[in-house]
């Protein structure tokens, strides 16, 4: 049949494609397009059947087209000057995905014709995605609001692609996470919260094509609320279906949202939505030249997320995932992206005060990635509620001193309370603060003690890829070794690295993979590597170290003084006169600023306290011996109906809990981390 467009029944406020009963209505804003074309296409998507002009009202073009419905395939072309230098590019033979498009019909794959400039008038039609009509069911309902608790960062595809129990058809895919293996991994290991690493459709870079690489990530978005195809081949219900399983186990999802940038790229990149819509609206350009995109993103262009247009899109585009999808909350890369305007970061910049406020997302969980690579562009501590924040201090503080460097107990210090530092303002809490020693871009824990320099080689950039400086070490040979003592000294350091994390205050953030000692082969930036590089080699996991991860879990959740979110004072609880946290020297007595200064100290003893349940001080002892000599403690004496237990120790992880005699002390072992618990006995138990 042929179609018809009219502006009568047309919906301008209503932007992207909407369902009615008898056709289907579309809208898209473009402020400098002199008029923008909707491309229908057949119901295999191969053949266009029908251009239709839209009309306008204001910078909204819009239309109805009567008799369409679900499942319809479309594009966009929009008219209007090429001028470059002025910052626009439109070019009407460049089909473009609608920015409000919620599902597309294929993957995007980057091709030539994607970035011919249009004086050469090449049709990009057959290698551009169609948007397709959609009516969602916007009826998901996440989980009350809680704290994200300990979060696993997980890329969907190499999480699941090489796990033996997870069907063959759903590997790689959302689907694998509802699967009864995943769930009940994640839950023996104590996560809070999966955080998904981004799902909406993206396209690889020039370079890697050219290079028979990648993108392994999805760190290059195009369509910012439709699921990519690789990933949710079953769309949208997919994804639901497996929030949902998610959620019967416990276990809240994150969503890890790109929207500093598009995979549009530089000037030169590829058209396929953005630019060819409004080139100089969507993007940030140079003061006084149009023409340049700003580059605070390190990928080319960046988001003028300060503009009206932008805010919207990108509320709506959360608001899908958050009413469509059931997801809980968001990590946002590069977020400092989204508080700029054209002077730089402010933490009320519209788009965070919108996120803010608005009534579906303020209820959310929030998680800001602090810096992008602009001027000024690092700015963790100043970003305001409801967002948490990544923590990239505690990164390099809690590595640094296990590398064994000088003078960082203090450092150490201030990371094991939660970093007051940065986040003791604003009225915020330590669980602001997202604690991790490995994300997903450097290396993976387990290369941190087995690489001391990046081996990136196979990313094809001559290894200049990736961070520089990883204050990482490799215990005596660079990669992989048979020999026991040096494997064996990895996996002690190894632990110590996660009890280190397990037990500051915080949200602990630990990557899918890194509780079995996965390793990438010392690549620090992996985005490129789709294959067993990244893909979790769970045949190889290291169950004492699942084991181990479980406990360190367990123990912060079943501990006050671990789940208590206040940061320590150093003064009295209320009613007692036990400290909130107590700084001790070997011998037992309180540390001074000899002892805080002293550039050869690799030990740090403190005890937390918090309020018990029974109105007691529940008291915990953590001993960090970062030398290489075992160091003899003193230990607190127990109080009345107490007895002192070392509950963990990381250089014996099997170990069982065991009572200690305070007037022994305690060796704690080279390179180890300990934790005493004072624990209520009954009467009849008697005090060791």
């Amino acid at each position: 049949m042929g179609f018809s467009i009219t502006a009568e029944r047309g919906a301008p406020a209503r932007l992207g494609a909407n369902v009615a009963a008898d056709g289907v209505s579309f809208a898209v804003h473009s402020g400098n397009a002199a008029r923008v074309l909707l491309c229908l296409f057949d119901g295999s998507g191969e053949r266009e059947i029908a251009r239709l002009p839209l009309a306008r009202q204001g910078d909204t073009h819009f239309g109805f087209v009567p008799g369409l419905a679900e499942g319809a395939r479309y594009g966009l072309r929009a008219e209007g000057p090429w001028a470059p230098e002025a910052g626009h590019r439109f070019d009407p033979s460049k089909l473009l995905v609608d920015p409000y498009a919620v599902a597309l019909d294929r993957p995007y794959r980057f091709d030539p014709v994607l970035t011919a400039p249009r004086q050469a008038g090449l049709d990009s039609a057959a290698v551009v995605p169609r948007a397709v009509v959609a009516k969602l069911d916007r009826t998901a309902a996440p989980l009350p609001f809680a704290p994200p608790g300990l979060t696993y960062e997980t890329s969907v595809r190499a999480f699941s692609m090489r796990h033996a129990s997870v069907p063959e058809r759903v590997r790689g895919t959302v689907a694998a996470l509802a699967e009864p293996a995943v769930l009940d991994h994640l839950v023996r290991i104590g996560v809070g919260s999966v955080e998904l690493m981004p799902l909406a459709g993206w396209i690889d870079e020039a370079h890697l094509v050219c290079l028979g690489l990648c993108n392994a990530w999805g760190y290059n978005p195009i369509a910012h609320m439709a699921p990519d195809p690789r990933l949710a081949p079953g769309g949208w219900p997919e994804i639901r279906r497996s929030v949902e399983a998610l959620h019967a186990r416990g276990l809240r999802v994150l969503l890890d949202v790109v929207l500093n940038h598009s995979g549009e790229g530089p000037v030169e990149g590829p058209t396929l939505a953005y630019r060819g819509l409004d080139n100089a609206l969507y993007y940030r350009h140079a003061e006084g030249q149009p023409g340049t995109l700003v580059n605070d993103t390190g990928t080319g262009n960046t988001f003028a997320c300060d503009r009206a247009p932008v805010v919207a899109l990108f509320l709506e585009c959360l608001r899908t995932w958050v009413e469509v999808g059931g997801i809980d909350g968001f990590r946002y890369d590069l977020g400092t992206v989204l508080g700029r305007d054209d002077h730089g970061f402010r933490p009320d910049a519209p788009l965070l005060a919108a996120i803010a406020a608005d009534p579906v997302l303020k209820d959310r969980i929030h998680v800001a990635e602090p810096w992008d690579v602009g001027p000024g562009g690092y700015r963790i501590g100043e970003f305001r509620p409801p967002f948490l924040e990544w923590q990239d201090r505690f990164r390099d503080d809690v590595r640094r001193f296990w590398r064994g460097e000088s003078g960082r107990v203090g450092a150490l210090a201030t990371r094991l309370c939660g970093s007051p530092d940065l986040f003791d303002r604003f009225n915020r809490a330590p669980s602001v603060g997202v604690n991790f020693v490995a994300a997903h871009d450097g290396f993976s824990l387990a290369d941190i003690v087995a690489y001391e320099t990046k081996h990136n080689e196979a990313n094809g950039e001559g290894n200049r890829d990736g961070h520089g400086e990883n204050h990482s070490w490799n215990n005596g040979v660079e990669g992989p070794t048979d020999d026991p003592a040096i494997l064996a000294a990895r996996g002690r350091d190894l632990r110590a690295l996660l009890a280190t994390l397990f037990l500051s205050r915080g949200t602990p953030m630990l990557v899918a993979g890194d509780e079995f000692g996965r390793t990438q082969n010392g690549n620090n930036n992996a985005y490129a590597q789709d294959n067993a590089t990244t893909w979790l080699d769970w045949d190889a996991a290291d169950e004492a170290l699942i084991r181990f991860v479980a406990a360190l879990s367990a123990l912060r959740r079943s501990h006050p003084a671990l789940r208590l979110d206040a940061f320590p004072s150093g003064r009295p609880l209320p009613g007692t006169d036990v400290p909130d946290v107590s700084w001790l020297r070997a011998d037992g007595s309180a540390m001074e600023a000899d002892d805080w200064n002293d550039p050869e100290r690799r030990l740090l003893v403190l005890q937390f306290a918090a309020p018990g349940a029974d109105g007691r001080p529940a008291r915990l002892l953590l001993a960090f011996n970062a030398g290489m000599k075992d160091a003899a403690i003193a230990l607190p004496p127990a109080a009345p109906g107490e007895r002192l237990v070392l509950a963990l120790q990381s250089d014996c992880p099997d170990l069982l809990p065991r009572p200690l005699d305070p007037a022994h002390g305690l060796v704690v072992k080279a390179r180890s981390v300990f934790v005493v618990t004072a624990e209520v006995v009954e009467p009849a138990d008697g005090i060791p």
